[in-house]
């Protein structure tokens, strides 16, 4: 029976990430194969889902638990810091582990502490259980994406590509569809539980399909523990920041101070440690490759955008809607569904079509469905998002599996544990900037457009009398007798109508600035070039 292993052996030009790869032996049937790339990508759909199916649901898990608005935010921070931090190291601990024994490991642990958030009593047991779930769910990701670009023969890289694709922008538009519905019908705990069901079937197949090898516990005392905790401690000081730092007031909170001084030492440690050590955790210097130098970049403003619409959605559609957790999973559901049908055609469309032209496409597209989104007014809702969530859908189906396919083509098996950790955790790492920056934008467009119409509007005018005049009455005839507080009546709700505005102003300028991280992503993968093993987008 043929071993999916790691290659114990390397020369000393090998990164620490280069081994960690599974390696299909010749004797490997088609079927385990597929079982070992299904099994792996449907765990990485569940990481992925997991972060935003509770965002979704934030604010009922807050309220069950006792957690402050401000405190509850640490529910999905401590997540994404676990996260964020364990996809860089997946592939040298998986060299150090055994690929069988750290996925199986980690994806039961994943379900484990899934229920156990269902029964967390407090905000500190939450907190708990959400970082042990974020940092197992977290070596799901990179090591389906490890699987399918080593296990996988180049012309099917495609079809599994397009597998991960479903985890990678399928999970995060259907994750507040999910949640909501859940939330809203069942409780906020289902949104743990329904973890199970497909996560038994996960470590089921891997369970099928991975052959035992044996661990290399001896690698454990070469690691390259300076980059290590380095990268450990910048990106979650990192994570933190981009996080807290709106809440905060950014560097106005010494403690968002002290975590940015601590990221940038840290981090700029990690890059010289990296790039000077003989056996580094991450081969670095793939990054100076052309095509995957610039698909980090296109990722990176992909994260951005995908993370990005779908925080500022949901935000929109209560703050200015009024609408629960069940009606906006609604809206973002056509953001999920298009997607579902899409992605599995993609793979065939390769082979007819410079997998370029389909990254340019899908990237202007996924730009036109912001920019359609930028003249919003107080009737913007389900109906009038329709589209634009159509269009958005089309451009990232069209979009993720290309632009991996093409980024990683020529990626050698030594190098791609490396390669996974770096396009995984970079759009991450994207996403986490997108948010930051928009809530911070958000902010000061509201502010500004606020100040606007406030100036805009004189009680000299003629038409401001007006409107004060008819709103007193109005207020008179429906059961105020004092005319002078029928008439601060008058004057509050003409501020709350002029706060509404500009709020809905500074949603349409959110949009906008999405549309312009993706017209750059798109200039980016422009200047990708054709691999040479590519002809019509499809690998020979």
């Amino acid at each position: 029976m043929a071993t999916l292993q790691i290659a114990a052996n390397n020369n000393s030009a090998v990164s620490q990430g280069a081994a960690t790869t599974p390696v299909a032996g010749p004797a490997m049937s088609p079927l385990r194969m597929w079982t070992a790339v299904v099994g792996s990508t449907l765990g990485a759909f569940m990481a992925v889902l997991n972060i935003q199916i509770v965002n979704a649901s934030l604010a009922d898990i807050q309220g069950a638990i006792g957690a402050g608005t401000d405190d509850g935010g640490w529910i999905s921070t401590s997540y994404l810091i676990a996260e964020i931090v364990v996809i860089p190291l997946s592939a040298w601990l998986a060299r150090v582990f055994s690929v069988r024994i750290y996925l199986l490991t980690n994806a039961i642990l994943f379900l484990v502490f899934s229920v156990g958030c269902a029964f967390a009593a407090n905000l500190q047991q939450m907190i708990i259980l959400r970082a042990i779930q974020g940092f197992s769910g977290g070596v799901l990701i990179p090591m389906a994406f490890t699987i399918i670009i080593t296990l996988l023969p180049k012309p099917k890289q495609p079809i599994g590509l397009a597998l991960f694709a479903l985890s990678a922008t399928f999970a995060p538009a259907i994750g507040p569809t999910i949640g909501g519905y859940l939330t809203e019908n069942w409780g906020w705990e289902y949104i743990f539980y329904v973890n199970l069901v497909p996560g038994i079937l996960m470590v089921g197949m891997l369970w099928a399909s991975l052959d035992r090898a044996p661990m290399n516990l001896s690698l454990l005392a070469k690691g390259d523990w300076p980059g290590i905790i380095t990268m450990a401690v910048g990106l979650a000081a990192l994570q933190t920041v981009l996080e807290e730092g709106n809440k905060d007031d950014w560097f106005g909170s010494p403690f968002i101070v002290r975590l940015s001084v601590i990221a940038a030492i840290s981090l700029t440690l990690f890059l010289i440690i990296e790039l000077r050590a003989a056996h580094p955790l991450l081969n670095l210097r793939l990054l100076v490759r052309r095509n995957f130098g610039f698909g980090i970049v296109a990722n990176f403003l992909l994260g951005i955008a995908l993370y990005g619409s779908v925080f500022i959605l949901p935000i929109y559609l209560t703050r200015i809607q009024g609408y629960n957790s069940e009606q906006i999973g609604m809206v973002l559901a056509w953001t999920g569904i298009p997607q579902l049908i899409l992605i599995p055609l993609v793979p065939r469309l390769m082979k007819r079509v410079d997998a370029r032209l389909l990254i340019v496409v899908g990237f202007a597209l996924f730009a036109a469905s912001n920019f359609m989104n930028v003249h919003m007014t107080g009737n913007y809702a389900s109906d009038q998002l329709f589209w634009p969530n159509i269009v958005r859908a089309i451009g990232q189906a069209l979009a993720f599996t290309p632009l991996t396919a093409i980024a990683t083509a020529g990626i050698e098996q030594e190098n791609a544990g490396s390669a996974s950790a770096l396009f995984n955790m970079m759009r991450n790492l994207g996403g986490a900037v997108g948010i930051a920056a928009l809530q911070t934008f958000l902010t000061k467009r509201e502010q500004f457009h606020s100040n606007i119409l406030t100036n805009s509007v004189s009680v000299f005018e003629e038409a401001t009398r007006d409107r004060v005049a008819k709103l007193t009455n109005y207020f008179m005839n429906h059961g105020v007798s004092d005319q002078a507080l029928a008439t601060h009546k008058a004057i509050v709700a003409i501020a709350s109508d002029l706060r509404a505005q500009a709020n809905i102003m500074a949603f349409s300028d959110t949009f906008y600035l999405l549309g312009v991280a993706l017209v750059i992503a798109l200039i980016a993968s422009l200047l990708l070039k054709k691999p040479g093993h590519l002809s019509g987008g499809a690998a020979h």
